[in-house]
């Protein structure tokens, strides 16, 4: 089994569910829990690729939240 990590389709959307995530946590009430659901939809397309693929997306794609969540220099 393959399920190495590469940059690509769905990495844009990865990055951006990461940031609305980050950003919702700052503010309150419902807008928080809206913009949490969108940033979670934005990651069906990724979880798509792994499917269509044949890998196992839940694990691809904690591994790809966890390399989005890196801080970078």
């Amino acid at each position: 089994q393959n399920d190495s990590v590469v940059a690509g389709g769905g990495a844009i959307e990865m990055e951006l569910s990461k940031f609305l995530r980050d950003y919702s946590r700052t503010i309150p009430g419902k807008q928080q829990l809206l913009i949490g659901a969108y940033a979670k939809a934005l990651e069906i397309i990724p979880r798509q690729l792994c499917d269509n693929a044949g890998f196992d997306a839940t694990n691809i794609l904690n591994k790809l939240r966890a390399k989005h969540a890196q801080v970078r220099p």
